[in-house]
C-alpha cells in the first residue's frame, strides 16, 4: 500500500466485506508507530460460508500425505491448460505414466504460455486442476504414486 500510496481498500463479494485501511487514526498503535490491524470475527453462532463449488478441493482437504505419492505443484499463477490447443488430447489423464520431464500441462501467465513438466516418475492418479481455471503458486495440479 505504500508504494502505491493508497489509503483505503474495501472488497465486497457475496456476502463477504474486506476493508484494508492504512494510517487509521482510530485504531490503537503498536510497534513503532504502525497501526494495528483490526480482527474480523464472525457473531457468535454463525457460520462461515462455504466456498464456491468451483471442482478444485481446497488444501485442507489434501492434508495428509500418503506415502509414496506426490504432486506436480503449479510453480507460478495463471491459468491451467491440460492441453496444447483446444482441439488435443490432454497431455496426461488417470493412469497416464510419466516420468522426469514429461511435458503434464500449460499454464498461461501474462499471455506466455509456459508448459510444465513433471519432476517425478510415475503414475497419475488424479488430476486436482480443471481446464481452463486460475491457478496458484504451489497448488497442487496432479496426484502422482512414486515408481
Amino acid at each position: 500500500m505504500k508504494r502505491s500510496e493508497l489509503t483505503e481498500f474495501a472488497i465486497e463479494e457475496e456476502g463477504f466485506k474486506l476493508k484494508i485501511r492504512r494510517g487509521n487514526q482510530d485504531a490503537p498503535l503498536m510497534n513503532a508507530g504502525r497501526a494495528a490491524m483490526p480482527i474480523y470475527s464472525l457473531p457468535e453462532g454463525a457460520v462461515a460460508p462455504a466456498p464456491a463449488a468451483s471442482g478444485v478441493r481446497p488444501l485442507a482437504a489434501a492434508a495428509v500425505d500418503e506415502p509414496g505419492v506426490t504432486y506436480v505443484k503449479s510453480p507460478m499463477v495463471g491459468t491451467f491448460y491440460r492441453a496444447p490447443t483446444p482441439e488435443s488430447k490432454p497431455f496426461v489423464d488417470t493412469d497416464s505414466v510419466v516420468s522426469e520431464n514429461t511435458a503434464v500441462c500449460i499454464i498461461e501467465a501474462m499471455k506466455i504460455m509456459n508448459e510444465i513438466q513433471s519432476e517425478v516418475k510415475g503414475t497419475v492418479l488424479e488430476v486436482l486442476a480443471e481446464n481452463g481455471q486460475p491457478v496458484e503458486y504451489g497448488q497442487k495440479l496432479f496426484k502422482v504414486r512414486q515408481g
